[in-house]
């Protein structure tokens, strides 16, 4: 078997339709979807900035 891993830049609030359309054009099978999540600050928890940063999709290609 082999495996393919993507690196999807995302927003959170303002990209899920571009992941939907990313994972639907895939040929292979999702295994995962790994968050890059930061160091929780100040600003995080006041909502001014973004907790993750990208996603680390792999997929199993067929």
């Amino acid at each position: 078997m082999k495996y393919k891993v993507h690196k999807f830049e995302i927003n959170m609030e303002y990209d899920t339709g571009r992941l939907e359309q990313f994972l639907n054009s895939l040929e292979g099978e999702v295994v995962s979807v790994v968050p890059n999540v930061k160091k929780t600050t100040l600003a995080q928890i006041y909502g001014v900035s973004r907790k993750i940063d990208f996603l680390l999709i792999v997929e199993k290609i067929l």
